[in-house]
């Protein structure tokens, strides 16, 4: 005979009392086993009756293991706000934590835990994240499940958009990244589990090559979009404003690839309020030099036939990140560039650089530094996965650029020649043009 284990104090109970209390949760799942052995050793029970016993083992196992455990101590909440995003973890510079990426709002959150200013966030069996407490709402009323399932899909074009729809039955937290050669991108839903059955694909989607899913985890769901172009051309994700769909809006590759028919935006650093940095010598402002090279760039433009230029400022204006991102989501332009000064406290450290946040919007980048290089100045580095707030947009390929270093004297003077903000300008537009081409090929 098994003798029950004296550790685990199991309370001898009827084999009905037993399983009525593993599925309400009061005792674990092994020592349910352990009593049903138990129970089968002390009663002597005949074969008939073992294996409507056994049967039951199974079956109790089946329910523990399809079921996720939810956290104990938790509450549910709705993202809200403007641009809500998650966070990886809680490390902090000035450019704040690594952002895991935006979430739309009134999204279903489960937390279960509070850090300060943030909330920690259980997305699923193996996965958390970190949110602004700025950024939820609690949402009593939310029944928590352990998993939900996800439906069909729907694929389809317009002029300017490809849509990926899939039907969920909550509005779920979700994740997605750019990939390159192939170019895809990749989107992760958390605590969904799949029922799809089918995904219907329509001729009008001009920019989605192929779209299916797996199951990577059992609460995350991974649906793979294949693109047409290697340039990633921006994707936006959201839900429809009167069901659980997750649209996945892409960006198709614009008819022509003339620098005259896009919608181009530049962004002048600073303003108002945030003055950047000074000048080692002249200590001139970050935000006035910025301006001006703003300014020359959008006449350069003009002058070259591009007819739609937008600008986040022409004036000393004080703009906040939300200002500036709201203005160009807005204006939906084909691409941004934000101009910028560098600084640094070793006076001998200089150059030019171009900064990215997102793999696929990285040539637009490289090809404006190829450009600026060749004005004589030092290289700096082309830098990625840049946790700046312009940056972060999804919806356009942009680009940073600090043309250089007001901090270095060499640099400084260059800065505040006007021929070199026309110098500049006229880099920074041939970068755009070779990148347009790059695309074409």
């Amino acid at each position: 005979m098994l003798p029950t284990p004296m550790c685990l104090k199991i309370p001898q109970l009827p084999f009905c009392s037993v399983k009525v209390a593993f599925l309400c949760g009061i005792i674990k799942p092994i020592e349910t086993i352990l009593q049903l052995i138990y129970y089968l050793e002390q009663h002597k029970t005949s074969t008939k009756q073992m294996k409507k016993l056994l049967f039951a083992i199974l079956t109790i196992l089946s329910i523990n293991l399809t079921a996720q455990e939810l956290p104990s101590g938790f509450w549910m909440g709705r993202t809200t706000g403007k641009f809500p995003f998650f966070n990886y973890g809680l490390g902090e510079d000035r450019l704040g934590g690594a952002k895991m990426g935006f979430i739309d709002t009134n999204v279903v959150i489960r937390v279960v835990d509070s850090v300060k200013d943030d909330y920690k966030v259980h997305l699923s069996q193996s996965h958390y994240a970190y949110i602004s407490k700025a950024f939820v709402k609690r949402a009593d009323s939310v029944q928590p499940k352990a998993y939900y399932l996800t439906e069909s899909f729907r694929v389809y074009g317009d002029s300017v958009y490809d849509y990926v729809k899939i039907n969920l039955a909550e509005k779920l937290p979700y994740k997605c990244f750019q990939d390159i050669h192939p170019s895809r991108l990749i989107l992760d839903i958390y605590g969904a589990t799949s029922n799809t059955n089918w995904i219907t694909q329509l001729s009008t989607a001009k920019e989605v090559k192929n779209v299916y899913y797996e199951q990577t985890e059992d609460d995350v769901f991974r649906v793979i979009v294949e693109l047409k172009h290697e340039q990633h051309w921006g994707h936006h994700l959201y839900y429809d404003s009167v069901g659980r769909k997750l649209v996945l809006r892409i960006k198709q590759q614009p008819p022509s690839l003339d620098i005259r028919k896009l919608r181009i935006a530049i962004d002048a650093g600073h303003g108002g309020d945030n003055s950047g940095a000074d000048g080692i010598t002249s200590h001139v402002l970050e935000k006035d030099y910025t301006l001006k090279m703003a300014k020359q760039l959008e006449k350069t433009l003009k002058a070259a036939g591009v007819k739609n230029v937008f600008m986040t400022r022409t004036d000393d204006a004080s703009l906040t990140m939300t200002d500036r991102n709201t203005m160009l989501l807005n204006y939906a332009p084909d691409l941004l560039v934000s101009i910028h000064l560098n600084s640094s406290g070793n006076a001998s450290v200089k150059g030019t650089s171009t900064y990215y946040r997102y793999i696929g919007f990285r040539p637009l980048s490289k090809a404006i530094l190829k450009q600026m290089l060749t004005l004589g100045l030092d290289e700096y580095g082309n830098v990625g996965s840049f946790n700046f707030s312009l940056s972060g947009p999804t919806q356009y390929p942009n680009a940073l650029v600090e043309v250089a270093f007001l901090s270095n004297k060499e640099d400084e003077k260059k800065i505040l020649d006007p021929k070199f903000h026309k110098q500049v300008s006229q880099k920074i537009m041939k970068g755009i043009q070779d990148w347009l081409l790059s695309a074409k090929q």
